[in-house]
């Protein structure tokens, strides 16, 4: 209750003071940090906690309910109720001139099916979705959603909801589990009619952290978000995750044959790209793997590192449910240099498609201190192109495994990988001979390396047979001509 009181006086205290901004925020966290953590909110009626997943997906908010339904307004807010997994409400605030305003809950504003929902009381809301025209002028399609601990997606023109952002991570990937810092309230600014963006913010809080957010929202073909987080440790934290991402990869050329599975691919994201301060392009295709896998990629000056969705091919997805090929690829780069660490991969095993397995988050060298303030700013592009930027080098579409050997006769110790490159700089190889592969393994061998031209595709192929003499090793390849890369770095971990 000490914590929600001082929420409220702040509050107040910034309206009176004169027009709310960022910076009432920034306090607000910088004082909630000072006080120890509570979790102090209602246990939700048995009614909604019994509730499964299809049960709560049957919870409906009535469009015509929305505080900016109907006013001539670029967005619209609308809000998911209480339940089953979501047990913590967050408060949403809207900021009209400067103005502070609740959006107080209403269960008469849900529908549960096609009937009214029980009459809850002062509840809250679990979350909540912004709505643009984002696709045709005349329809107002969901563009982000924030439900749930500190998740959010986003979505440009033509895409469905794939990977999703987090506010924070802490500890993930530890063996001592991993600690969820939650958004607790928002407070969204009233657009006006003739905004083409959108701009809210958020106070995170978790056992040993408490943040203030910006979001400044772009909608378009690519939509823009840029983020400024804030942060104030209340105890040392060893790892820390700037900017996480999250997404599901259950199996595409290079795992198969894992999944009896009529369709030939299962995935949110096909890889993770890093654009590292030695301005190389490193592409690092997803697996799932038996075991979790972890990858760590030290940076001085990172510039840049997402998971993407490569293959937009719909015959390779066979999913006309899931659209996978409309999933959007999500990158981070920097507005401000977070300094050296590292991109980290954390790949879970999952035998199911609703799960996410795969994390890719920025963690910085040194630890977060109790007492000090640390600020990151960013931008995420949720987006369909290829590459977020042309960086001129041929890019990896393509990794295959299979059993290694030639002329018809397998190895059985050996894996055989395909890569197939295609882009920009290997346009102009006029033949195969001015390609280099540069092939090299730590604890492992390499033979049978081929670059070849690829009829199919248009660029060329590198197939190479891999033996391992450690149960991990990590492979790395590239085509170059003379001395000079032509393509992005391809990186593999193989892990038995």
């Amino acid at each position: 209750m000490k914590k929600l009181l001082l929420v409220g006086l702040l509050l107040l205290w910034s309206v009176d003071a004169g027009a709310f901004s960022f910076d009432d925020v920034i306090n607000q966290a910088q004082n909630l940090s000072k006080q120890s953590y509570t979790e102090d909110f209602p246990v939700l009626p048995e009614k909604l906690l019994q509730m499964d997943y299809d049960d709560y997906r049957s919870i409906r908010y009535m469009r015509d309910k929305g505080p900016w339904f109907n006013q001539n307004l670029p967005f619209e807010v609308q809000f998911f109720h209480m339940g089953s997994l979501f047990k913590r409400p967050v408060k949403v605030f809207e900021i009209n001139k400067g103005v502070v305003h609740p959006l107080s809950y209403d269960s008469l504003a849900f529908r549960l099916g096609d009937e009214a929902l029980y009459p809850f009381k002062d509840l809250g809301y679990a979350g909540f979705r912004l709505h643009y025209p984002l696709n045709t002028p005349d329809y107002l399609d969901e563009l982000v959603v924030f439900l749930g601990a500190s998740y959010f997606r986003g979505l440009g023109k033509h895409q469905k909801y794939g990977a999703s952002a987090r506010g924070l991570a802490v500890d993930t990937g530890l063996i001592t589990g991993e600690e969820f810092p939650e958004f607790t309230t928002f407070w969204l600014q009233k657009p006006k009619p003739e905004d083409q963006q959108i701009e809210l913010y958020a106070l995170l809080d978790s056992p040993r952290i408490a943040g203030a957010y910006q979001f400044i929202i772009k909608p378009g073909y690519t939509t823009r978000m840029d983020v400024r987080a804030v942060l104030f440790p209340r105890a040392p934290i060893e790892k820390i995750g700037i900017a996480p991402l999250t997404s599901m990869y259950l199996f595409g050329e290079n795992t198969k044959h894992r999944f009896f599975d009529h369709r030939m691919e299962v995935h949110d994201s096909d890889g993770l790209l890093i654009h590292n301060g030695n301005n190389e392009w490193l592409w690092r295709p997803l697996d799932n793997n038996p075991k979790m896998r972890i990858s760590s990629f030290i940076d001085k000056e990172v510039k840049g590192f997402g998971l993407l969705q490569r293959d937009r091919n719909p015959e390779h997805y066979m999913d006309f449910e899931a659209y996978y090929e409309d999933r959007p690829s999500v990158w981070v780069e920097p507005l401000k240099p977070f300094g050296s660490g590292m991109v980290q991969l954390i790949e879970l095993p999952s035998d199911r498609e609703i799960h996410d397995n795969v994390v890719a988050m920025f963690v910085p060298k040194e630890p977060l201190q109790p007492g000090n303030r640390y600020e990151y700013n960013y931008k995420l592009r949720w987006m369909k192109d290829r590459n977020p930027i042309a960086s001129g080098f041929g890019e990896v579409i393509a990794t295959y495994t299979g059993l290694g050997g030639v002329s018809g006769v397998n190895e059985k110790d050996w894996t055989k990988f395909v890569i197939d490159f295609k882009g920009k700089a290997l346009e102009r190889i006029k033949n195969v001979s001015e390609l280099v592969p540069d092939v090299s393994v730590q604890h492992g061998s390499v033979k049978n390396i081929v670059v070849s031209p690829n009829p199919l595709t248009g660029g060329f192929r590198l197939t190479f047979d891999f033996q391992p003499k450690e149960n991990i090793a990590e492979i790395r390849a590239v085509l170059k001509k003379g001395k000079w890369p032509q393509t992005e770095v391809w990186s593999y971990q193989w892990l038995e």
